[in-house]
């Protein structure tokens, strides 16, 4: 789906999030991107094989 140069990463590589957004729906709390993975707003992912990605958001760290 990808027609950038360089190409997107793959939605199987470990940084899947960093393809470019082609579709924003803030006031959804979702977005895609144009290697078909959904990025939601809670930071879970939804591969485009249906596999889920569970929320990773950094941990807060204390002072």
């Amino acid at each position: 789906m990808c027609t950038h140069t360089p190409n997107c990463p793959a939605a199987d590589s470990p940084d899947r999030e960093a393809a470019h957004t082609i579709a924003s729906h803030p006031e959804q709390g979702w977005s895609l991107l144009c290697n078909s993975v959904v990025v939601f707003e809670d930071t879970g992912d939804l591969l485009p094989d249906g596999q889920i990605i569970a929320p990773h958001r950094p941990l807060a760290t204390t002072v």
